[in-house]
C-alpha cells in the first residue's frame, strides 16, 4: 500500500502556537504522516527523535519544512569533538530549527562552533525527565537532579548554546540563571489528570509556561488521544494566557 501523501488541511499558521512541540514518537513514517495530516493547522512544530529518524523519517523533515512547519531534531548528540562538530554541520544543512546535544562542555563547545552562521538553535540536554534523584545516584553523580540541571544549564549558557532542555520543575530556577533570551524546552508535559507514563518530573502546560518554559514538548497526550487535533487545541487553549 502506498504511503499517505503529506498535506496540511485547513492551513492557517495563526491557528497554531509554535511554543507547542508535538513529539512524533511513532513507529513509522506512515503513522507520523497520518498524525500530521490529522493535526492540520492545530500544530506548527514537531519533534523527530530516534525512533522515527531510524525508521525512515529523515525525508519527512524536508516535507515538513516545505509546508511551513518547524522541526525539533532530538538526537541528543554526544561524542568526541570532531564527530559532534561534523554531525552538527551536516544537520545544520538539513534546515531543522532545533537540535539537542547532551550538555557536556566540550560537546557543546564543538557544536556551537560548528553551527556558527546558521539559524540552528542548539539545546543542551541537562537531565532526562524520566530520571529522578535515585537515577542520578545510580549513574554515579553526587547531588540531586535539580542541582545537576542548574550546573549544566550554566555551562550551556557559558558555551553560547541557544537553549536548554530540562523538566518544567527546574524551569523557574533555570530561567533566573540563563536570562530571558535562551530557550527553555520542557518535555514531560501532562494535562491535569493525565497519565505520567515513564516520566517522573512532570508539569501541566500552563504551570510550565508560568515557571519560565519557552517551549513545551508533548507526545502521548496528543498522539495517543482519541482525537489528537482536539487534544492539541485544548493544550494551546490552556497556553493562551501565558
Amino acid at each position: 500500500m502506498a504511503a499517505e501523501p503529506l498535506y496540511v488541511r485547513d492551513c492557517d499558521p495563526a491557528a497554531a502556537d509554535d511554543r507547542l512541540i508535538v513529539a512524533l514518537d511513532v513507529a513509522s513514517v506512515e503513522d507520523a504522516v497520518y498524525l500530521v495530516n490529522h493535526l492540520g493547522d492545530s500544530v506548527s512544530f514537531y519533534k523527530i527523535g530516534h525512533q522515527l529518524a531510524f525508521s525512515g523519517g529523515m525525508g519527512l523533515i524536508h516535507e515538513l519544512k516545505a509546508r511551513g512547519k518547524r522541526v525539533f531534531f532530538d538526537m541528543k548528540l554526544l561524542d568526541i569533538d570532531t564527530t559532534v562538530s561534523r554531525g552538527v554541520e551536516a544537520i545544520a544543512r538539513i534546515g531543522v530549527d532545533m537540535l539537542t546535544i547532551h550538555a557536556y562542555p566540550k560537546a557543546m563547545a564543538a557544536a556551537v562552533a560548528a553551527a556558527r552562521g546558521s539559524s540552528l538553535c542548539l539545546l543542551g540536554v541537562t537531565v532526562l525527565t524520566s530520571m529522578d534523584d535515585a537515577d542520578i545516584a545510580d549513574a554515579g553523580y553526587t547531588g540531586d537532579a535539580k542541582s545537576l540541571v542548574r550546573h549544566r544549564a550554566a555551562q550551556a549558557r557559558d558555551a553560547g548554546m541557544g537553549g536548554i532542555v530540562c523538566s518544567a520543575e527546574e524551569a523557574f530556577a533555570v530561567r533566573a540563571m540563563v536570562g530571558p533570551s535562551m530557550a527553555i524546552v520542557t518535555p514531560g508535559i501532562r494535562p491535569e489528570g493525565g497519565d505520567r507514563g515513564d516520566q517522573k518530573r512532570v508539569m501541566t502546560p500552563s504551570s510550565a509556561l508560568a515557571a519560565g518554559a519557552s517551549h513545551l514538548v508533548v507526545g502521548r497526550p496528543v498522539t495517543g488521544a482519541v482525537d489528537p487535533r482536539q487534544a492539541a487545541r485544548a493544550i494551546t487553549a490552556e497556553m493562551a494566557g501565558f
